[in-house]
């Protein structure tokens, strides 16, 4: 999950020099929609029939999918792919703040308060508004990943307050939300994909292996990992994806890290690992 996920910045950063920001999000939805209609087909997955369970997976197709996948896509048109892959280690923040104020899923101790705050400190430290790039345009692609994991922390919160009470199966949970997405950008076609397109060997592979791997099978895999070890375990997914993005990012693009970008990412993992409570400020019980 970690190596697919972290190569998907790498994908949108090849596949942008051949088609649109919106053609990349539009092939991804719709080529994950594709893959994992076909597993749902073939394992004989069960669609739900209640149309408040359609009326939620449609609010998690946007919020998880359509939204955070567009502006991810055109955040790499102003940023790297590594300094991407680093803001969306940000999830569980966005997600930790969300599901205690908005959903009052959770209700955070001391610790993951600090933990919440000293990951806005990291986000600070990368975006570093002190820099004259920043001010001069760099500002919008990181504006475009923060709203993207935004995005991601409204949507599991959601998940959870409305959904999980359901008991969804998760090869039909991926599906849904996947499936309900591509048609939504089914219909936003002639907005979102209508420029012309330059096409190579790379620019088709990154879309293939973004669409059906990044967005398909890994969906799979990581709704199987959440059941067989929960969620704590399962978002350490989190901490693999940025390390494998900026590796790429260096590796490949030739990309480069400013001083501020790492020491900022340290700053948010610590963050997580309080938020997580995987770090404790004293041994108790913890609600």
């Amino acid at each position: 999950m970690g190596l697919i996920w972290g190569s998907s910045f790498l994908f949108m950063k090849v596949a942008l020099t051949g088609v649109s920001f919106g053609q990349v999000a539009w092939t991804r939805i719709m080529l994950g929609a594709l893959t994992l209609g076909i597993i749902a087909l073939v394992t004989r997955a069960r669609l739900p029939r209640r149309p408040i369970i359609w009326f939620h997976f449609t609010v998690i197709a946007v919020t998880f999918c359509v939204v955070p996948y567009l502006l991810f896509a055109w955040a790499e048109q102003y940023i790297s792919s590594s300094l991407a892959s680093i803001l969306n280690a940000v999830t569980p923040i966005t997600t930790a703040v969300l599901a205690t104020l908005a959903f009052r899923v959770e209700k955070l101790n001391l610790g993951q308060v600090l933990g919440v705050l000293l990951g806005m400190v990291g986000v600070l430290v990368i975006v570093a508004p002190w820099q004259v790039g920043t001010l001069l345009g760099d500002w919008r692609g990181q504006l475009a990943c923060l709203g993207a994991v935004t995005c991601y922390g409204f949507a599991l919160g959601y998940l959870r307050k409305f959904l999980a009470p359901y008991k969804v199966p998760s090869i039909t949970s991926a599906f849904m939300y996947i499936g309900l997405a591509a048609a939504i950008m089914a219909v936003l076609t002639p907005i979102v994909a209508w420029h012309p397109v330059s096409l190579d060997l790379w620019v088709v592979l990154s879309l293939v292996g973004l669409g059906v791997l990044g967005t398909g099978v890994v969906y799979i895999w990581n709704m199987n990992v959440l059941t067989a070890w929960g969620p704590t375990a399962t978002s350490g997914v989190t901490y693999v994806t940025p390390v494998v993005g900026v590796v790429l990012g260096v590796l490949l693009l030739q990309e480069s890290l400013s001083w501020h970008e790492p020491l900022g990412a340290v700053l948010v993992f610590v963050g997580i690992l309080l938020t997580q409570q995987r770090i404790r400020l004293h041994r108790g019980t913890v609600a």
